[in-house]
C-alpha cells in the first residue's frame, strides 16, 4: 500500500477516535441456578426499546447503556421478578459514563439479588468491553 494510503486510513482512524466514535458495549455476566450467562448491550439513544433479557424461569435482567447526550449518559442495570401479575422490580443499579473498572468485578463489583417469594438468588457482574480489532 502507497504510504499515502498509510497516512489517510492513520488520519481517518484519528478523527474517528478524536469524534468520540468508540465500539464499546457493557457486557453483564449473569449468574443463576449454576449457570452464567454473558449478556451484552450497545449504546442506545432512548431507554425506553430496550427488553429484559429471562434469566432462568423467574428473573428478568435488563442493562440501559447510554452516552449521549452527556447529561444522561450513564449505565443502568435492573433486574425484575417475573411474577403471574408482570415483571416486578427489586434492583437497580446505576453507574457514571465512562465507568470505572474494578480490578476484580468490573465497574459495577459482584452483586447478588435475592427475590423473596421463591428465594432465588441471581449474581451478576459487569464490565465495559472494547470492540475487539480485527
Amino acid at each position: 500500500m502507497p504510504s499515502v494510503g498509510r497516512r489517510g486510513l492513520c488520519l481517518a482512524a484519528a478523527l474517528l477516535l478524536a469524534s468520540g466514535a468508540r465500539a464499546e458495549s457493557v457486557a453483564c455476566h449473569v449468574t443463576y441456578g449454576g449457570e452464567t450467562q454473558l449478556i451484552e448491550a450497545q449504546p442506545v439513544e432512548s431507554p425506553y426499546g430496550v427488553s429484559a433479557t429471562r434469566i432462568g424461569s423467574y428473573f428478568l435482567f435488563r442493562i440501559v447503556f447510554r452516552r449521549q447526550p452527556a447529561e444522561l449518559a450513564g449505565i443502568k442495570l435492573y433486574a425484575y421478578a417475573d411474577r403471574d401479575s408482570g415483571p416486578s422490580l427489586i434492583h437497580q443499579a446505576s453507574y457514571a459514563y465512562p465507568a470505572s473498572q474494578a480490578s476484580v468485578g468490573g465497574f459495577s463489583g459482584r452483586q447478588f439479588v435475592y427475590e423473596p417469594l421463591r428465594d432465588g438468588e441471581l449474581q451478576y457482574w459487569c464490565e465495559l468491553k472494547m470492540a475487539a480489532e480485527k
